[in-house]
């Protein structure tokens, strides 16, 4: 998966490149926007820059798309270059939320405008607006789905109860908290009462949290646990903030002897990305949350448009993301579960991906 992607990425680098040396920001007589993101070892982000192009091309703007691979001096650098060559808007989906004050300070007094896209950009008063999913919404339908597919609501009643443990995202992502939270909204409850069972104790967000969202991490995480906590009792579900989590824990799972359909756990998961989507096909992944990263790329364009033509996109909280020296005016796009019982209607109809992508 990972060498598939660096090719993927590869490729994906050298039309940026190609594209950005086509013309300078002011060259074509188009208003240019510097879309940053922070890595091509995701999917999900190769489709969010995609999608961002794609959508602010369409709209009439030349685009300077750029990756920074998960290297927070190399967005920097990005940004730097970005307001050197004087665009018109910057979109920023960034690696630490709290190392690009400088810099995007450099943006406000050059009066470019900002855009977060998906990540909130913290301590800055340059950002204009926030784009991203309800991130607390994330959490809350992970957990909930953990609830209706064990009925957690009834367990303790009948005497059931279940081994978890917790996979969550960076803590150098503001989403990551708020997705945190969505979950132990749901399933503190049952931590308290014994109906679940965290058998490493790891289950505040300090002992969960995955440092740059590593999918390495997580499969070396859940190898260990497998091997020192749960050798004598099987671990029933993997709450994970994301697919590249549950594609580590799929792997250490399969290591540790585990079978699907025998004595599989519940893996959950974020992005729905295209592996991801054929693993809960094939029963290796339960359920992720889908993101349709091109109606998120759609509200962060008209976003674009309001700051670059003085009018005022659909915003529908006001009140959530306080970044400590603002409340960023922000749309939040509706996360959806998705399984194998739904995944044709929502993933198949939604015209994500096609039936002959997910070998249907």
């Amino acid at each position: 998966m990972k060498k598939m992607l660096k090719v993927v990425a590869a490729m994906a680098l050298a039309s940026t490149v190609l594209f950005t040396s086509c013309g300078g920001s002011k060259g074509s007589g188009k208003k240019t926007v510097g879309v940053a993101m922070p890595t091509q070892s995701s999917e999900r982000w190769i489709n969010d820059g995609a999608n961002m192009k794609k959508q602010l091309e369409a709209a009439g703007y030349a685009v300077e798309l750029q990756y920074a691979e998960d290297d927070v001096q190399m967005q920097v650098s990005q940004l730097e270059n970005l307001i050197a060559k004087q665009v018109n808007c910057l979109v920023v989906a960034a690696i630490d939320s709290t190392a690009l004050v400088n810099v995007l300070a450099t943006a406000k007094q050059n009066n470019i405008p900002v855009i977060a896209y998906d990540r909130l950009l913290m301590d800055t008063d340059a950002v204009s607006y926030y784009a991203t999913f309800d991130n607390k919404g994330v959490g809350t339908a992970i957990a909930k789905y953990i609830e209706t597919a064990k009925s957690l609501k009834t367990a303790k009643d009948e005497g059931r109860s279940y081994t978890i443990e917790f996979f969550m995202g960076s803590p150098d992502d503001n989403n990551a908290l708020f997705l945190y939270n969505g979950v132990m909204e749901v399933l503190k409850q049952y931590l308290d009462n014994g109906v679940l069972k965290c058998k490493t104790g790891r289950t505040s967000f300090e002992k969960t949290c995955i440092l740059r969202w590593s999918q390495e991490t997580a499969q070396q995480w859940c190898e260990n646990y497998l091997s020192g906590f749960y050798a004598n009792e099987k671990l029933d579900i993997a709450c994970t903030a994301f697919d590249g989590f549950a594609y580590g824990v799929k792997a250490a799972c399969e290591g540790a002897g585990y079978k699907v359909g025998v004595d599989w756990p519940l893996i959950t998961g974020q992005d729905a990305e295209l592996m991801a989507t054929k693993n809960i096909i094939a029963g290796s992944q339960t359920c992720s949350i889908y993101k349709d990263t091109r109606l998120l790329a759609s509200k962060c364009v008209t976003m674009v448009e309001a700051v670059l033509k003085g009018t005022q996109p659909e915003i529908n909280d006001r009140t959530q993301y306080n970044n400590g020296k603002l409340v960023v005016p922000s749309y939040l796009c509706t996360p959806v579960a998705v399984d194998k019982y739904n995944v044709d209607e929502v993933i198949v109809g939604g015209g994500y991906y096609t039936k002959e992508q997910l070998g249907l």
